[in-house]
């Protein structure tokens, strides 16, 4: 069993300062499994919003969740919107002992309501599958292949992570996405998933991708939100400063997932992976996800101008610029462009993020790193 001890250490840092913390991320992420890890540990009740028995239980929720003690925890609260103007009564009340734990599928509803509702009463945990610190650095390539899904990942075989993956994509759009009140037809928003699965890394063009669907930019913008809303994808924005060179202003899309994109494009094992035309932008964008998860307090970025140059991640940490390219080549080389990025964002270093093992410097400031490596040195730094 791989232990998630960084979220469990959040979860409980969250419940100690907290009446009510949330634990938010896409379904079959791992939020049940650890929620009834911390439940075995103290004295508790879980109760899950999609068993009707559960749900039974709920006729007067203020009276019956009042009459509990200890930590509650509430499975898929989205489906139970009702339930947030309770909780706040709850947490309120003078003299009752015990906290909630409440779990999501990050719809728009829950994110909503709980902010609304529970407006200082509540701490955000946010939640993604398997990240290398929790399956070790040996396991890169197949984290990347299979992505971070728990059942993806720890699947026997290549085609039965594969059958996974089409599985939890056929139920996220034919059940979990009319769940939350969403009318669109699964294939539609099928069709709309692969086209972003070929643009994965790429800044989008809502206009193209409106004249390939048929609708307006509009409807793609509400697609975009739907994904983003439910952690499937990652919209990066961008950075700019004052200067004379035209920057791009608008947001990069990534998959959270390369499982799943690699999935909607056909790519069953490491060998077709390292052939696709996609292969050097999944690298790019399972990298970034990985260091966007070890520095959580962080706002990521990336920075890029219509003449060329660009760098695929911008991190400011302590007062410092950290620029971050994401090569897939076992050989990588010192661009034009990292030497603009260098003068033109004043940043005090890049970072080569590579597939390889070793480190060694291109410039004074540039220095190839693998990922692995990297994300340890941003855990030693906090």
């Amino acid at each position: 069993m791989i232990q998630r001890n960084e979220y469990l250490n959040r979860i409980r840092t969250a419940l100690n300062r907290s009446k009510i913390a949330a634990l938010l991320g896409p379904r079959q992420c791992g939020k049940t499994t650890l929620a009834r890890e911390i439940a075995a540990l103290t004295e508790s009740h879980v109760l899950d919003m999609e068993s009707p028995v559960d749900r039974s239980k709920l006729q007067n929720p203020e009276m019956y969740l009042g009459s509990l003690e200890g930590l509650i925890i509430l499975d898929e609260i989205q489906l139970y919107p009702e339930l947030f103007p309770v909780l706040r009564v709850l947490a309120d009340r003078k003299g009752r002992n015990g906290s909630f734990l409440i779990l999501g599928s990050a719809s728009p509803q829950l994110v909503e309501h709980a902010s609304q509702s529970l407006a200082g009463r509540v701490e955000f945990i946010d939640m993604q599958g398997f990240d290398l610190t929790e399956t070790g650095s040996d396991t890169l390539e197949e984290l990347w292949l299979r992505g971070g899904f728990p059942l993806s990942y720890l699947a026997d075989t290549e085609e039965d992570s594969f059958a996974w993956r089409e599985g939890f994509v056929r139920t996220f759009l034919q059940r979990d996405i009319p769940q939350l009140g969403i009318r669109i037809p699964w294939m539609t928003l099928r069709r709309f998933w692969v086209m972003l699965a070929h643009s994965h890394g790429q800044v989008i063009n809502k206009s193209q991708l409106a004249g390939s669907m048929g609708v307006s930019g509009t409807t793609i913008q509400s697609y975009l939100d739907i994904l983003t809303q439910t952690y499937m994808i990652r919209p990066l924005p961008p950075w700019y400063v004052k200067m004379k060179k035209r920057q791009v202003k608008s947001p990069k899309i990534y998959f959270s997932d390369t499982g799943l994109m690699h999935h909607l494009l056909g790519i069953h094992t490491r060998e077709e992976l390292l052939s696709h035309p996609v292969a050097g932008a999944s690298w790019e964008g399972f990298a970034i996800e990985q260091i966007i998860s070890a520095l959580p307090l962080r706002t990521p970025y990336f920075w890029s101008t219509y003449s060329g140059a660009e760098i695929d991640l911008l991190i400011m940490e302590n007062g410092r610029r950290i620029g971050i390219e994401c090569k897939l080549s076992e050989a990588p080389k010192p661009t034009k462009s990292m030497y603009v990025a260098l003068e033109d964002l004043s940043l005090d270093s890049i970072y080569v993020i590579y597939p390889g093992r070793e480190r060694y410097p291109l410039h004074e400031r540039i220095e190839v790193i693998s990922l692995p490596l990297f994300i340890g040195e941003c855990l030693n730094r906090g």
